[in-house]
């Protein structure tokens, strides 16, 4: 969580490293995904200081932004190292704990179910059409494969699963973590 600016500092600069990015801003009108995660940052930062004005100004910043981009992302629910890849269809809901370094593509989904909700580990992958929902519990360093639908926990690190359900398909986790943090 985002209490203080050195905070806010260090999660900016683990996901503008986790994006891949060697620029210090954004450019205009190409790097939305980046500017979408400044903003939902520092939203956070302001909602955890109670500094209300500015809080509800990159709300609406970061809401406007995400109607744009199809991206539902609720704040304090992703650690450092967030990397949105591709932008549509992404919906994290607010109960969701993520650790730090999540990959995430296009058209995933992480959702509750009866009010409780995924609490997913550091280093995890999840590209195209993911859906994880309920109160299950996904281990580190996990890649679940495209169009996957997890209902149950997956408590073994370093594998890979895919399917509807999902079920284990590797042992060794495929995806390689070319931009993650070590």
């Amino acid at each position: 969580m985002i209490k203080t600016k050195k905070d806010l500092k260090e999660y900016m600069e683990a996901d503008r490293k986790q994006l891949g990015v060697n620029r210090k801003y954004p450019r205009p009108f190409t790097d939305e995904i980046w500017r979408y995660e400044i903003y939902l940052r520092k939203y956070e930062y302001y909602l955890n200081t109670q500094k209300k004005i500015l809080s509800i100004w990159y709300k609406i910043v970061l809401h406007k932004l995400g109607v744009k981009l199809g991206i539902g992302i609720a704040p304090n629910v992703c650690g450092k190292g967030l990397s949105i890849a591709h932008y549509g269809c992404i919906e994290i809901n607010d109960k969701a704990k993520i650790g730090n370094n999540l990959r995430i593509h296009e058209g995933v989904t992480v959702g509750a179910s009866g009010g409780d909700a995924p609490v997913i580990g550091n280093n995890v992958f999840l590209g195209t059409g993911r859906k994880v929902i309920g109160a299950i519990s996904i281990a580190n360093d996990v890649t679940i494969g495209a169009n996957a639908v997890v209902v149950k926990s997956i408590l073994e690190a370093g594998v890979t699963y895919a399917g509807v359900p999902a079920v284990k398909v590797s042992d060794n986790n495929s995806y390689q973590y070319v931009f993650w943090m070590k």
